[in-house]
């Protein structure tokens, strides 16, 4: 398993969703802001907070959960 340094998860904060950092920016936000088509520099520039190593750590993330999950579509008749 990867180690995820910079993904927190802790039950009083965020309603337990994993988290960056410790700070109160779930890692679903960061993706679904860069699957909206946002830059990593907009998020960057929104969240000052951030490092470009906690975004590429949040889609690394979500990969690997992902593809460690069975993700159930319809398909089209």
């Amino acid at each position: 398993m990867p180690v995820f340094d910079r993904i927190t998860i802790e039950p009083g904060k965020c309603g337990g969703e994993p988290c960056l950092r410790g700070l109160r920016i779930p890692v679903h936000l960061i993706v679904s802001l860069l699957a909206a088509g946002e830059t990593s520099e907009s998020v960057l520039a929104n969240y000052p907070e951030l490092e470009l190593g906690d975004i590429r750590q949040a889609l690394e993330f979500a990969a690997y959960h992902l593809k460690e999950s069975i993700v159930p579509i319809r398909v089209a008749a």
